[in-house]
């Protein structure tokens, strides 16, 4: 193994130990736009010696279509497999030669690349170049693109086998109907063997401009150093306009259910709704509320109910997505197939009693001493800040979101977490899928 990466990777992991950000001292974001339209999202931090950056660009999987499914997550992965003339070897050498490290994100309504480097002028100059490439010359070589399709059909064969794929599959496809959140975000088989380098290129130079795109830095630079470092990011993108907004969701007006035979031998169960967008009102009153009922573990109603006292389930929990549009509700549960119609009863049930009768006094403060607790382990290190600046700016949140985390939970009350429950879900209309069914036969 190269020694100077092994030097350099070292030299950061000792930096990121001895890194602990002050939740007392606020965050302070610095926002503007370059000069290629591009939103810029700053926190200024000497404490190490590193330089954390993400775009995050409107490219997510929701742009894809039926017929075109697969096509913005292979976009996505192929630019970092090639550009400029770089082979996918090339790049990354040329990261390892610097201890730099890239990543990203991908989800329906993002696609997102990262860059950890080094702030000294060598470090951060060479993967600075390569990440910039990246984003501003993607290659998308035929001979990667055969070899990536092969292996993402192998892998959305072996998935078709596995109950919790199938299971969040048909979720969300039988939640959202037509809607593009509704299709797998790695494609259908049929779909990705389709898909040509011309097909990337176009998708590209639809969704990756600089208008719209969000860049976040954090890190070891002034506010001068990441001006410069978003402009060279920015200018270079494609000279188009801002994607569209995604359209609209229609929320379920009828009840689905869909029970899918397999021989595992317990039973995969999710059940849901269309929930709420990113930016929401309702936002933190479903935050405290659902912890209370399935997302704060062992401490959750769900847990309570259905597996401490009755034993009816390995697991159980449920959350809220928070999208650019509406995004799930979910429930999901396992069991084994003699107990799935018991569980699941009891489940919906449960579920029926807290948007009936709301929480108690109890287990609110309860619910806001744990999340306002643990607040402060979510913004200990410059990648969860970072992660945080790239949904303040691609949401469009207040510059004071993170200041406001804290009084937010503390503000809500019982009445608006049973107010804000009732206006979101209608169980009558819920989506329903059981993969393992013991009632089902397979063919």
């Amino acid at each position: 193994m190269n020694t100077k990466y092994i030097i350099k990777t070292v030299m950061l992991s000792i930096v990121m130990l001895a890194f602990s950000f002050s939740a007392q001292a606020g965050v302070k974001i610095q926002q503007w736009q370059t000069s290629a339209g591009a939103e810029v999202y700053f926190v200024e931090n000497h404490d190490l010696p590193i330089v954390d950056v993400s775009v995050n660009f409107a490219a997510g999987s929701a742009r894809d279509t039926a017929d075109t499914s697969g096509l913005a997550g292979i976009t996505r992965y192929m630019m970092t497999l090639g550009a400029a003339g770089m082979t996918d070897e090339h790049i990354a050498k040329k990261m390892a030669d610097v201890g730099a490290q890239l990543g990203g994100h991908f989800d329906a309504d993002r696609a997102a690349f990262n860059l950890r480097t080094l702030s000294s002028a060598r470090e951060q100059a060479q993967s600075m170049d390569v990440f910039t490439k990246i984003l501003q010359a993607p290659d998308f070589p035929d001979t990667v693109l055969s070899r990536e399709k092969a292996r993402i059909i192998s892998g959305l064969q072996e998935s078709a086998t596995k109950p919790e794929h199938i299971s969040s599959k048909a979720f969300m496809s039988a939640l959202y109907a037509a809607h593009p959140y509704g299709l797998d975000e790695s494609g259908e088989v049929e779909t990705v063997r389709k898909i040509e380098r011309a097909d990337l290129i176009n998708f590209y130079q639809q969704f990756y401009g600089a208008k719209g795109a969000v860049i976040a830095l954090i890190g070891d630079l002034t506010r001068a150093q990441a001006n410069a470092l978003a402009e060279k990011i920015s200018d270079g993108l494609p000279k188009v306009a801002e994607a569209p907004a995604i359209t609209p969701v229609t929320v379920p007006s009828q009840p689905k259910e869909l029970r899918v035979a397999h021989p595992a031998s317990q039973s995969h169960i999710l059940l849901g709704y269309t929930g709420i967008k990113r930016n929401d009102p309702d936002l933190f009153p479903l935050y405290v509320g659902n912890y209370i009922l399935g997302g704060g573990g062992f401490v959750s109603r769900l847990t309570e109910e259905v597996r401490e006292k009755r034993g009816l389930v390995y697991s159980v929990y449920s959350y809220f997505m928070p999208m650019a549009e509406l995004g799930p509700f979910q429930i999901g549960l396992q069991t084994k197939k003699d107990q799935a119609e018991d569980a699941l009863k009891l489940v919906r049930e449960t579920l029926d009693k807290f948007i009936k009768n709301g929480v108690t006094d109890a287990e609110l403060k309860a619910a806001k001493a744990n999340i306002t607790g643990g607040f402060p382990m979510r913004i200990d290190s410059n990648k969860k800040i970072l992660d945080y600046l790239s949904v303040i700016g691609f949401y469009k949140l207040p510059l004071n979101y993170l200041d406001e985390y804290n009084r937010k939970v503390e503000m809500v009350t019982a009445k608006q977490i049973k107010e804000a429950f009732n206006r979101h879900l209608k169980p009558e209309n819920f989506v329903t899928v059981i993969v393992g069914d013991p009632n089902v036969k397979s063919d």
